[in-house]
Protein backbone atom coordinates (compact mmCIF):
# COMPACT_ATOMS: atom_id res chain seq x y z
CA UNK A 1 0.00 0.00 0.00
CA UNK A 2 1.40 3.26 -0.59
CA UNK A 3 1.95 5.77 1.83
CA UNK A 4 1.15 8.94 -0.27
CA UNK A 5 -2.45 10.53 1.23
CA UNK A 6 -5.57 9.78 -0.90
CA UNK A 7 -6.76 13.47 -1.27
CA UNK A 8 -5.41 16.67 -0.31
CA UNK A 9 -7.52 19.51 1.25
CA UNK A 10 -7.38 23.11 1.89
CA UNK A 11 -10.09 24.78 4.30
CA UNK A 12 -10.08 29.16 3.64
CA UNK A 13 -11.59 31.56 5.67
CA UNK A 14 -11.12 34.92 6.47
CA UNK A 15 -9.11 35.16 8.79
CA UNK A 16 -7.92 30.99 9.42
CA UNK A 17 -8.41 31.70 12.66
CA UNK A 18 -11.69 29.71 13.48
CA UNK A 19 -14.02 27.85 10.95
CA UNK A 20 -10.92 27.07 8.54
CA UNK A 21 -8.47 25.94 11.81
CA UNK A 22 -11.04 23.76 13.63
CA UNK A 23 -11.99 21.83 10.35
CA UNK A 24 -8.53 21.09 9.73
CA UNK A 25 -7.92 19.92 13.12
CA UNK A 26 -10.93 17.15 12.73
CA UNK A 27 -9.37 16.69 9.31
CA UNK A 28 -6.05 15.59 10.57
CA UNK A 29 -7.28 13.85 13.84
CA UNK A 30 -9.80 11.71 12.37
CA UNK A 31 -8.09 11.02 9.08
CA UNK A 32 -4.61 10.46 10.22
CA UNK A 33 -2.04 10.71 7.20
CA UNK A 34 -4.50 9.57 4.19
CA UNK A 35 -5.24 13.23 4.04
CA UNK A 36 -2.97 15.72 3.68
CA UNK A 37 -4.42 18.98 5.36
CA UNK A 38 -4.34 22.79 5.01
CA UNK A 39 -5.69 25.55 6.21
CA UNK A 40 -5.00 29.90 4.98
CA UNK A 41 -7.34 32.83 5.01
CA UNK A 42 -7.68 35.53 2.56
CA UNK A 43 -6.89 37.97 5.55
CA UNK A 44 -5.30 35.99 8.27
CA UNK A 45 -5.39 37.04 11.45
CA UNK A 46 -2.81 37.41 14.14
CA UNK A 47 -3.20 33.99 16.62
CA UNK A 48 -6.05 31.32 16.29
CA UNK A 49 -8.96 32.61 18.01
CA UNK A 50 -8.72 31.50 21.87
CA UNK A 51 -12.59 30.09 21.95
CA UNK A 52 -11.69 27.73 18.68
CA UNK A 53 -8.66 26.54 20.79
CA UNK A 54 -10.43 25.73 24.14
CA UNK A 55 -13.58 24.14 21.83
CA UNK A 56 -11.72 21.48 20.27
CA UNK A 57 -9.72 20.96 23.38
CA UNK A 58 -13.12 19.78 24.80
CA UNK A 59 -13.22 17.09 22.27
CA UNK A 60 -9.31 16.20 22.51
CA UNK A 61 -8.04 17.96 19.70
CA UNK A 62 -5.66 20.00 20.30
CA UNK A 63 -4.95 23.40 17.90
CA UNK A 64 -3.08 25.86 20.13
CA UNK A 65 0.02 25.52 18.01
CA UNK A 66 -1.69 26.23 14.91
CA UNK A 67 -1.17 29.35 13.16
CA UNK A 68 -2.84 31.48 10.74
CA UNK A 69 -1.72 31.67 7.46
CA UNK A 70 -2.35 33.48 4.45
CA UNK A 71 -3.71 32.23 1.44
CA UNK A 72 -1.48 31.19 -1.78
CA UNK A 73 -2.34 30.12 -5.26
CA UNK A 74 0.26 27.50 -5.38
CA UNK A 75 -1.90 26.17 -1.78
CA UNK A 76 -5.16 26.03 -4.11
CA UNK A 77 -3.18 24.49 -6.92
CA UNK A 78 -1.90 21.42 -4.62
CA UNK A 79 -5.03 20.73 -3.33
CA UNK A 80 -7.79 17.96 -4.45
CA UNK A 81 -10.36 19.84 -2.55
CA UNK A 82 -10.71 23.47 -1.42
CA UNK A 83 -13.41 23.80 0.93
CA UNK A 84 -14.50 28.09 1.81
CA UNK A 85 -16.27 29.18 4.58
CA UNK A 86 -17.35 32.82 3.96
CA UNK A 87 -14.75 34.36 2.40
CA UNK A 88 -16.63 35.07 -0.37
CA UNK A 89 -14.22 35.65 -3.96
CA UNK A 90 -11.05 36.19 -2.34
CA UNK A 91 -10.32 32.45 -2.90
CA UNK A 92 -8.56 32.01 -6.72
CA UNK A 93 -10.67 29.24 -8.11
CA UNK A 94 -8.60 26.78 -10.29
CA UNK A 95 -9.93 23.75 -12.92
CA UNK A 96 -9.64 20.49 -11.60
CA UNK A 97 -10.37 20.90 -7.97
CA UNK A 98 -13.47 20.24 -5.93
CA UNK A 99 -15.22 23.46 -4.41
CA UNK A 100 -17.22 23.00 -1.56
CA UNK A 101 -18.87 26.21 0.36
CA UNK A 102 -19.93 25.51 3.98
CA UNK A 103 -21.69 28.41 5.34
CA UNK A 104 -21.35 28.46 8.57
CA UNK A 105 -21.70 30.85 11.35
CA UNK A 106 -18.12 33.11 12.24
CA UNK A 107 -16.52 32.38 15.34
CA UNK A 108 -14.98 35.49 15.81
CA UNK A 109 -15.22 37.34 18.74
CA UNK A 110 -18.10 34.75 20.27
CA UNK A 111 -17.30 33.04 24.05
CA UNK A 112 -16.67 29.42 23.84
CA UNK A 113 -20.25 28.37 24.50
CA UNK A 114 -20.98 29.95 20.86
CA UNK A 115 -18.40 28.24 19.44
CA UNK A 116 -19.57 24.55 20.19
CA UNK A 117 -22.20 24.44 18.07
CA UNK A 118 -20.20 25.55 15.09
CA UNK A 119 -17.45 23.06 16.24
CA UNK A 120 -20.09 20.29 16.56
CA UNK A 121 -21.47 21.39 12.92
CA UNK A 122 -18.29 21.35 11.27
CA UNK A 123 -16.92 17.42 12.76
CA UNK A 124 -20.17 16.31 10.78
CA UNK A 125 -19.21 17.75 8.16
CA UNK A 126 -15.67 16.48 8.13
CA UNK A 127 -17.01 13.00 8.70
CA UNK A 128 -19.29 13.05 5.52
CA UNK A 129 -15.76 14.71 3.38
CA UNK A 130 -13.85 11.66 5.06
CA UNK A 131 -16.72 9.26 3.51
CA UNK A 132 -16.66 10.82 0.30
CA UNK A 133 -12.63 10.87 0.31
CA UNK A 134 -12.78 7.09 0.88
CA UNK A 135 -15.44 6.30 -1.25
CA UNK A 136 -13.93 8.21 -3.87
CA UNK A 137 -10.82 5.93 -3.45
CA UNK A 138 -12.06 2.68 -2.34
CA UNK A 139 -9.35 0.06 -0.43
Amino acid sequence: MSSSPLASVLFVCVHNAGRSQMAAGFLSHLAGDRVEVRSAGSVPGDRVNPAAVEAMREVGIDISAATPKVLTTEAVQASDYVITMGCGDACPVFPGKKYLDWALEDPAGKGVEAVRPIRDEIQKRIEELIAEIDAGHGD
